[in-house]
């Protein structure tokens, strides 16, 4: 057992038959933490609401943590991010059901980073990888976060798109993240973790079976804004995806294709049914509301509670970005110097200023203010 933290005890509970997140809930507010759970007697569990399946498991041997899952848990860029924790995703948290935890390679912290969904087929056509690549390289330069499944195809595109782009990349899992899948993807992976993070609702060593990826898909839809389709069959996981983002109340957005291509197929279905039709990224941009995310996503309490935004409609860094850019045009680089704010900052805050109309776009890639009439 870990002396500092509670992570070795959700290891182990995330492996508990029989115990979902209401019984869990009930258990904590009796026993105290994740640890006190695992020490406590058969008796008090019993007291805590714990059925019997969960109580025999984490009575026996099979609840002490494996060598391979000491391993993992000593690595300073490995954590579990359990339904407890203020970083656990807020958007994934209004979605039912949920995991009681999520197993994280990489920082934790873009969890609660806005984020739009990339997938498509894994035997997407040449143009599609492109397109895949080149809406992720410009979406996460613009300050959304880029979630896909790290699956051969448009997912991998999609990724790579990102990394190009300095951006934040996550990639969620349908196996334990000690199993990466597909292996030829273990590469990739490894970036990812590094400007990023790797993601799964499962418990370590758990193989990529094929009944898990709706659930991994589940939580691709859940954790964004929306979901973009490019390339897909009429029958294909991405679809899955896109249903589970409609379901979950999520923007859906799907790039039209070849009336011949079997991979436009998908799409069209998607379009047909109420998706954006997409033809470019301001088609995304102009539907998902970066402010309302800021504002009003749900998180974990994690003390008092505060405002994104006061009641002026904009909160203090804001405010301060758009003093700095003043009356005169001036690019990225000059607002950093003028702010102090780290450049992956100013670009995401001058994004929600354009949406919300308070700059515009100028020549040489320079943002100016927009002077509103006083009528």
């Amino acid at each position: 057992m870990l002396p500092s933290d509670d992570s070795a005890a959700w290891v182990t509970l995330t492996r508990t038959p029989a115990l979902d997140i209401p019984t869990l809930s009930r258990a904590l507010e009796v026993l105290g933490r994740a640890r006190d759970i695992i020490e406590a007697s058969d008796a008090s569990r019993m007291r805590a609401g714990i059925p019997k399946a969960a109580r025999e498991f984490l009575s026996s041997t099979r609840a002490a943590l494996s060598a391979a899952e000491r391993v993992w848990l000593e690595n300073p860029r490995h954590r579990v991010v359990p339904f407890t924790d203020p970083r656990y995703p807020g958007l994934l948290r209004v979605a039912a059901p949920y995991p009681t935890a999520l197993y994280v390679a990489g920082s934790a912290d873009v969890l609660n980073e806005p984020q739009l969904a990339i997938v498509g087929s894994r035997n997407p056509t040449a143009q599609g990888l492109d397109t895949a690549h080149e809406f992720s390289e410009y979406l996460a330069g613009r300050g959304l976060a880029i979630t896909s499944g790290l699956a051969s195809g448009i997912d991998s595109a999609a990724h790579r798109g990102a990394l190009a782009a300095q951006g934040i990349t996550i990639a969620v899992l349908g196996s334990g993240l000690d199993v990466i899948y597909p292996h030829s993807g273990i590469p990739l992976a490894r970036e990812i973790q590094h400007q990023g993070a790797l993601v799964s609702g499962f418990p370590l060593g758990t193989p990529p079976r094929r009944e898990h990826f709706p659930q991994r898909n589940g939580i691709i839809a859940a954790l964004s804004l929306g979901t973009l389709v490019v390339e897909a069959a009429r029958r294909s996981g991405s679809l899955i995806t896109a249903r589970l983002a409609v379901s979950c109340g999520r923007e859906l957005f799907a790039i039209p294709g070849s009336i011949h291509s079997p991979l436009s197929r998908g799409c069209h279905e998607l379009i047909r049914q109420g998706a954006h039709l997409t033809e470019t990224a301001h088609d995304i941009l102009s539907q998902l509301n970066f402010s309302a995310f800021f504002a009003e996503a749900p998180r974990a309490p994690a003390g008092p509670a505060e405002a994104a935004f006061p009641a002026s409609g904009m909160d203090k860094d804001h405010k301060i970005l758009l003093d700095a850019l003043g009356f005169d045009p001036a690019d990225l680089d000059v607002l950093v110097v003028r702010t102090g704010f780290k450049p992956e900052a100013v670009s995401s805050m001058m994004l929600i200023l354009e949406l919300e109309g308070h700059v515009q776009a100028a020549p040489g890639g320079r943002y100016s203010r927009v002077v509103r009439s006083r009528r």
